[in-house]
């Protein structure tokens, strides 16, 4: 109980600074992982396409995180950007691989990551268009700068295309999603 009235006064009295440009305490920062590893690996619980490694899908995927991730989690041969530079936590170099499964990368991409900078990408985009991202991130590793270069430009759609076609489908929904 006590512990609790001082977590309580170190919260309510803005002691503890959420500065980006700080780093987090050795405790607080491993609290937060293993609350974050933990959570996603509770909450992907959905099915793995068994075509995560069709051409087609990975260069789909290509595109869209050309557009939507390379700024922060970077490309082969990419050099770290502005906005790489300045979150905290840091976004992982998604080049250099991952430990998560496929089911908790396209959990991660579906939901987002609270107070990280990672956002939701279900609220654009149908499940569809995330596993294509989730094939790529499969691959990336394996990629040098020119071939990853060659694999967006080789995509049959832009991003924009993408984004039209699923719009033609049925749309997305939107909505707030619960937002305040």
């Amino acid at each position: 109980m006590v512990l609790m009235g001082v977590a309580a006064l170190v919260v309510y009295a803005g002691i503890y600074d959420i500065a980006a440009d700080e780093p987090h305490s050795q405790p607080v920062f491993w609290v937060m992982q293993m609350v974050r590893d933990r959570s996603i690996a509770a909450h992907a619980t959905d099915a793995v396409p068994v075509d995560l490694s069709e051409p087609k899908r990975i260069a789909s995927g290509a595109v869209q995180y050309e557009e939507m991730c390379s700024t922060c989690h970077l490309a082969p041969g990419m050099k770290r950007t502005e906005i790489s530079w300045g979150l905290y936590p840091r976004a992982p170099e998604l080049r250099r691989g991952s430990q998560l499964t496929p089911a908790e990368q396209f959990w991660v991409v579906k939901h987002g990551i609270k107070m990280t900078g990672m956002p939701s990408w279900g609220v654009t985009h149908d499940d569809e268009l995330l596993w294509d991202i989730v094939a790529f991130l499969r691959k990336i590793p394996e990629l040098t700068a020119d071939e990853y270069q060659a694999l967006v430009r080789s995509a049959s759609k832009t991003h924009e295309e993408m984004m039209q076609e699923m719009e033609m489908r049925g749309g997305h929904d939107h909505g707030d999603h619960g937002q305040q």
